[in-house]
Formats: structure tokens, C-alpha cells, sequence
């Protein structure tokens, strides 16, 4: 959790001296290490104690101090002079779309804007355009992106975006006017939310297929258009039933620069600085139309090609962060990422029995619908009021129904387990001889989520050192856009898990996406086995596998990492 703590605090002090007008490379110091911070494995609290902070990638002397200060007094008394340099309230402005530091700088100084309430209010009575740089056109875009800033729309969840570039590209075929389409940005690299939605094209007739795109069902306003680009924002009801719009770019690209533009838009900006400075060791300048020597290209049709010129194998989109991936790359050592194909199963399953939607036999059929080997039935233990769990006579009266279900079935396997409470000291919801009884257990924290942060670590490991758990669900509870994580050590909980033999997991809830990438590939690094479920209460959601397999690519994880991509006697095997 400290990774994310300091490095928020590295954007806003880099944000802030932008606003204040200091030299770039200060500025862009504290953005590189932000970068690293939240993308790195190990926790940096452990860094600390070690040695070994200024190993990390663009951590300097300087940066290291500020990094050791915060995970020894929980402050960065530069982040505190800056602040107290700027009205409570500046910074938020920077969560607009549109306003950068220097425009913020300006809407500050010149007009004494100092929140999102006094934007608006600027906006409204048209003072904006007193300023150079602010048009009408301007005034009016800003005033709509604080009404997205202030009701939390300013990013998608996967699963939206999904379903809009699925719509996008199903318009985009019907009306015959590409020859290639595909998502790039941060959607194709499974980010887990979305700011914009970025549509790469090859059309022989562009006119057509830019005026095919803002003709499209859900556009509600055209931003651009251009030639080789187009941008509209685009209506859609996200998957909780709320009104929401997104940003959509189109670019219209040339069949010979295809690969190019596909490496290109997806990103992310780190990883093509890197292999754009390696292209210009070479002698080769390498952008979004091709790597060229001097004026002729040598690559671009493919993304394959992109790399292959600089002697690096293709690196999966999901990989692209500047993580190492170059140098495995490099090097032929890249791991054989999880496919959506090698899911055998999914543990993670909830039925009407308590707050799921469905029957057991309707979600059963669903997930052997999907080809699965098996799939697990979880539902709530009884201390989870909220979702109506069952009491432990109730979950074990199932078991008749179970092995009916299995007599009838060929190939395919249902396994009765339960998503047990863990209660506040890590004692398990239900007795130990009735979670014998069951074919798993999921053990999970759905109360007391603001315990310190030892205690809450000391009642996860507890928990997963009980003999009869398999499986830590959803291991830091939180739920994007409206719950934070809860206070852990997380190396701790992986250290006990692995030692368990327990598995830790992906939670593929669109909400939740918990763990997230870089907590998932930190517990496999710590020797721990990965389940990547979907915490189904509809058998619709048994789709978000997907986005679970996004993380875990994300991740680094491979098929062998993975428990429900095993084969049913191994998972057996692991229970046991």
C-alpha cells in the first residue's frame, strides 16, 4: 500500500512544481518514479528497511531519502512545503480533462479559480474567455469535464469499455467501410479502468469511415474530425445501470503503418520511450508510422516487424510497462502468458441461495456451457448478513444435490465450497468439521475493514494457515471508485499463504479487480499459487474471466501459475 501512497504523493509534488514554473527535468524525476513506484512487485517499505531503495529504477539519492522519510514518519515535509504554497482546492482542478499544470497556473493566478465549484461557476458566466487560450469552444468543453470530475465519470471500468469497443467495431464492420479494426491504449493493455477509448483503422475510403463513426448509435457529441482522425464522446449505461459517457478516438491509419500504429497507441508511454531509445542506438528512428533508416522504413505493416527491427520478440500488449519486458525480450526469455483458453473452471461462483440471482443448476449449466472441466459453488457463510449467507447446516445439506448434478454429467465436475467470513481475530465463519466436510473454502474479509494495519495482517494469516482454507478471496476488499484497500502487509499474507500451500486470489468483479497486477505478480513471486475467479452472482458475469485473465497477464502469469487452469485432479490434489 506504501508504493501507491508515496507514489501519489510524487505526481502531486511533480504536479506542483509544474504549476510553479520549476526546470522540466525536476518535474519529470518525480513523474519517472511514480511510475516505478506503482508498477513495482516488492514492497518498497521492505526496500527501506534493506538498503535497497535506490535500486529501483530512477530512484536517486535524493528521492530515496524522501521515500524512507515517508515509510518512517508518514509524511514528505517537501510534499507539505509545496502544499502549503497553493489554496486548498488547486490541485483538484488538474483532475479536469483538458487542464494541465500550466493552464491550472493561469486559471489560478489570473482568475483566482482555486476548485472545481469556482471552474464552474467561471465557466457559466463565461469569465474564461477573458484569459488567452480560453475560447467558447474551450469554456464549453471545460464546463462539462467538471461535471464528469465531479460525479467520479472521468474513467471506465474494463468491462464497459469492452462492451463500447465491442459495439464500436461490430457498427464499424456493418457499414463496410475498414478493412482492419482493433482497440489499442490502455484498454488493450487490460488496464483496470479506462480515461479514453482508443480506435485504430485501415479504410481505403477515410471520409466514409470517419463519417460511418460519428454516425454511430451513442454519440452524442463529434469533438474532431479530420482525415486521419476523428474523436466523439459517446454515451453508454455502464454495467451498474448508470448513465455514463466516453471519449473515443479513431485513427485512420495506412495499411504499411498498421503495426507501427498498433504498437504505437497501445503503449505505454514508458515502454516506448524504451524501445524508442534503443531504435535511436541503432541509428533508427522509430513512431507510429515505422522504424526508419534514415528516409526509408523498414518496418511498420506488423508489430512484429516493430520489434523484430530492433532484435526483440513481440511482447504481449498486457506485458508493455517497462517492467523488464525489453530486456526478456531481448534476451528470449519471455514467459508463455495465461490464455483465456487455459481456464479449466471457476471457484468463485455465488447462487441464490444467497445473494447470487440464479440456482445452483443455472449457474452450473452456464459455466459447463462455457466448456469449462468444473466449476466451484461458493456461497456466503452465515456471518454475511448482508448476502443472506447460510447457515453451516444449510451449506452442507447441498451436498445431495452436488453429487447429483455430478452423476448426470460427463466431463464435467461440480465442486461444493463455501466463501467463509473471516471473523475478527481470523477464526473461520464455520467450524473446522464443516469445512472438512467441503470439497474447498474460500476464506475472505467482508467486515472490520478499518483494523490497524497489524491486527487486519495478523487476522488474514491466521486464516489462511488454517488447514481446511484453499483460497484468500479478494485479499485487500477493495472496490474502485468507492472503497480503498484495507491496511495489510501484504508480503506477510503471501508468505503465510505460500507456506499454506494456500491460494491467493484474482477477483475478476470489475469493481473490485482484486488482486490487482502488480499485487499478483508480487504473490507469485512469493512462491504463491494464483486462482483467478470471477465472484459470479448471475451467470452473465461468468464472462469477466476475461478481465481476470487480463490481469494475470498483466501480471506475468503463466497457465502453470494458475489454479483453475489445472486439470481437475490436480486442483483435487491442492485441496487435499
Amino acid at each position: 500500500m506504501k508504493n501507491e501512497e508515496i507514489a501519489a504523493r510524487f505526481n502531486e509534488i511533480a504536479d506542483m512544481l509544474d504549476i510553479l514554473g520549476e526546470e522540466t527535468f525536476r518535474i519529470l524525476s518525480y513523474q519517472r518514479a511514480a511510475r516505478q513506484l506503482e508498477s513495482l512487485a516488492d514492497d518498497v517499505e521492505e526496500l527501506v528497511r534493506q538498503g535497497r531503495v535506490d535500486q529501483i529504477p530512477g530512484i536517486g539519492a535524493a528521492l530515496a531519502e524522501k521515500i524512507a522519510e515517508y515509510v518512517t514518519t508518514g509524511r514528505i515535509a517537501y510534499h507539505d512545503e509545496l502544499r502549503a504554497k497553493f489554496p486548498p482546492g488547486v490541485l483538484d482542478l488538474l483532475k479536469v480533462r483538458g487542464l494541465g499544470p500550466k493552464k491550472v497556473k493561469i486559471l489560478w493566478q489570473q482568475l483566482g479559480i482555486t476548485d472545481l465549484d469556482g471552474l464552474r461557476t467561471a465557466a457559466q458566466r463565461h469569465l474564461l474567455q477573458r484569459v488567452k487560450g480560453f475560447g467558447e469552444k474551450t469554456e464549453e468543453n471545460l464546463l462539462r469535464a467538471v461535471e464528469l470530475a465531479k460525479e467520479g465519470q472521468a474513467r471506465a471500468f474494463l468491462v464497459d469499455a469492452a462492451r463500447v469497443v465491442g459495439s464500436i467495431v461490430a457498427h464499424m464492420h456493418a457499414t463496410k467501410t475498414v478493412e482492419r479494426i482493433e482497440a489499442a491504449g490502455s484498454f488493450r493493455r487490460m488496464r483496470e479502468t479506462v480515461g479514453d477509448i482508443d480506435i485504430l483503422a485501415v479504410a481505403k475510403d477515410r471520409g466514409a469511415a470517419g463519417a460511418a463513426f460519428v454516425r454511430m448509435p451513442g454519440v452524442v457529441e463529434t469533438l474532431a474530425s479530420g482525415e486521419t482522425k476523428v474523436v466523439v464522446r459517446l454515451a453508454y449505461t455502464d454495467y451498474e445501470g448508470s448513465p455514463r459517457t466516453i471519449q473515443v478516438d479513431l485513427r485512420i491509419l495506412d495499411p504499411a503503418s498498421w503495426g507501427a500504429g498498433l504498437q504505437y497507441f497501445t503503449g505505454s508511454k514508458d515502454h516506448n520511450i524504451r524501445v524508442r531509445t534503443m531504435a535511436e542506438r541503432r541509428g533508427l528512428k522509430m513512431n507510429e508510422y515505422g522504424v526508419f533508416r534514415d528516409e526509408t522504413r523498414i518496418a511498420g505493416d506488423t508489430e512484429e516487424s516493430m520489434y523484430s527491427a530492433l532484435d526483440l520478440a513481440w511482447i504481449p500488449p498486457e506485458m508493455r510497462e517497462d517492467q523488464g519486458e525489453v530486456d526478456l525480450a531481448a534476451s528470449g526469455r519471455l514467459p508463455t502468458l495465461i490464455e483465456p483458453t487455459d481456464i479449466r473452471g471457476d471457484f468463485h461462483v455465488h447462487t441464490n441461495a444467497t445473494d447470487g440471482t440464479e440456482p445452483l443448476e443455472a449457474m452450473v449449466e452456464a459455466a459447463r456451457r462455457r466448456g469449462y472441466a468444473y466449476v466451484g459453488i461458493s456461497d456466503h457463510s452465515v456471518s454475511a448478513t448482508v448476502a443472506r449467507g447460510m447457515t453451516a447446516e444449510q451449506a452442507l445439506a447441498r451436498r445431495d444435490r452436488v453429487r447429483s448434478l455430478n452423476r448426470g454429467a460427463k466431463g464435467f465436475t461440480v465442486l461444493l465450497g463455501t466463501e467463509c467470513d473471516i471473523l475478527d481475530s481470523g477464526e473461520m465463519d464455520y467450524p473446522d468439521g464443516v469445512l472438512k466436510e467441503l470439497d474447498y473454502v474460500i476464506a475472505s474479509v467482508h467486515s472490520r475493514f478499518t483494523l490497524p494495519r497489524k491486527e487486519q495482517t495478523a487476522r488474514l494469516v491466521a486464516a489462511v494457515q488454517n488447514p481446511h482454507v484453499d483460497l484468500l478471496g479478494h485479499p485487500t476488499t477493495r472496490q474502485i471508485g468507492w472503497r480503498g484497500p484495507i491496511e495489510l502487509d501484504l508480503d506477510e499474507v503471501y508468505k503465510a499463504c505460500a507456506h499454506a500451500g494456500t491460494a491467493v486470489e484474482i477477483d475478476a468483479d470489475p469493481r473490485r479487480m482484486d488482486l490487482s497486477a502488480t499485487q499478483a505478480r508480487a504473490a507469485k513471486n512469493s512462491g504463491c499459487t494464483i486462482s483467478v475467479d470471477t465472484d459470479s452472482h448471475a451467470s452473465g458475469n461468468l464472462d469477466w474471466m476475461r478481465f481476470g485473465v487480463g490481469t494475470a497477464r498483466r501480471a506475468w502469469l503463466t497457465a502453470d501459475d494458475v489454479l483453475n487452469a489445472w486439470t481437475l485432479d490436480r486442483v483435487r490434489a491442492f485441496f487435499a
